[in-house]
């Protein structure tokens, strides 16, 4: 059983609330929900910083998925109260999944979104989200490349 959740853990989970309404982050977020990969080429363009208002929203998005991770997986925050309020992070990585291993190799990062990914699916709960994002963020590729077509 974990550890039962602090009010410094809800304090954090507070901050992290402020830290996504915070104008850019809003943006990032934004620009982030409505862009959807169809392959792994796709991600590496934007990592690569093919556009750099994309490459910069892109990293303060998965740069703020990867610091909450790093918090829970360290110890620092309560991962059932992160649960609670970050499911976000879920969609996050189900956007992604599909090209993580292509993503990892074409750009020479082995580790890329590991602590992300390794939260995700610690536990039966997290891999139940995780598979609920990955079946929502698939229908949502497919009909988003059949209106652009």
């Amino acid at each position: 059983m974990l550890d039962k959740a602090t009010a410094e853990d809800a304090q954090i989970i507070l901050r992290l609330y402020e830290l996504r309404r915070e104008t850019e982050m809003r943006k990032a977020r934004a620009w982030f929900s409505a862009w959807w990969p169809r392959e792994a080429h796709d991600v590496v363009r934007v990592i690569q910083g093919a556009d750099p208002l994309e490459n910069a929203w892109f990293r303060q998005v998965s740069g703020y998925w990867d610091m909450a991770a790093s918090f829970v997986l360290r110890g620092v925050l309560n991962e059932e109260l992160f649960f609670d309020s970050g499911e976000e992070m879920w969609f996050f990585l189900a956007k992604l999944h599909p090209f993580l291993k292509e993503v990892r190799e074409t750009t020479n990062s082995p580790d890329l979104y590991r602590r992300i990914e390794t939260l995700a699916t610690q536990s039966r709960a997290g891999r139940a989200c995780l598979e609920m994002w990955l079946k929502r963020a698939e229908a949502r590729r497919i009909s988003t490349a059949a209106a652009k077509v």
